[in-house]
């Protein structure tokens, strides 16, 4: 088990995914609806671990599941739903990961909003963002090599904040 790292946010990271982003398009073709830069890698400062997360809105899951080997072609290893149903879930990098995706059906709504929800509350609150920074700092030194109780560690903020940033969502429409 690699050991899990923190870093600071790096100007890059905008650049990483909109590389990828170049690449994933053609895969996704006349599938896709859209596609974003999610996780802490998209929000400007915030500490993270350096994985650049992408959430991909298609159209039919389905088909997203027959092009398996263009994935893997760009160096992902394709994980199915990966535990949450009608997500598919890739990741790129082995022990030292890259890249993930979040492909979700657009239909999908509840999982589509509270990623890019807890994201752009975070944007938009830089006080809770370096708060979340520090717990992930602090999480990694304490599990360096324990990702399930560095994630478990996250949980209650990250349920904490997905909540405030759905209503904050709903009350600005």
């Amino acid at each position: 088990m690699m050991e899990i790292q923190v870093v600071n946010y790096s100007s890059n990271w905008p650049l990483l995914y909109e590389e990828e982003k170049k690449a994933l398009l053609p895969i996704l073709g006349k599938n896709g609806v859209a596609i974003f830069h999610i996780g802490s890698t998209s929000v400007v400062g915030l500490k993270a671990k350096p994985i650049i997360d992408i959430l991909l809105v298609v159209k039919e899951i389905q088909l997203l599941d027959q092009q398996t080997p263009d994935f893997e072609a760009l160096g992902y290893e394709v994980m199915g739903e990966f535990g949450l149903p009608n997500r598919r879930y890739f990741r790129k990098g082995g022990d030292k990961r890259t890249h993930q995706i979040h492909a979700y059906p657009y239909d999908c709504t509840q999982e589509i909003l509270r990623h890019l929800c807890f994201c752009e509350y975070l944007r938009q609150q830089p006080e809770i963002s370096l708060e979340y920074g520090r717990l992930k700092q602090q999480l990694a030194k304490q599990y360096p090599r324990d990702i399930e109780k560095y994630g478990d560690g996250k949980e209650a903020f990250v349920k904490r904040i997905e909540k405030e940033a759905l209503l904050n969502y709903w009350k600005n429409r």
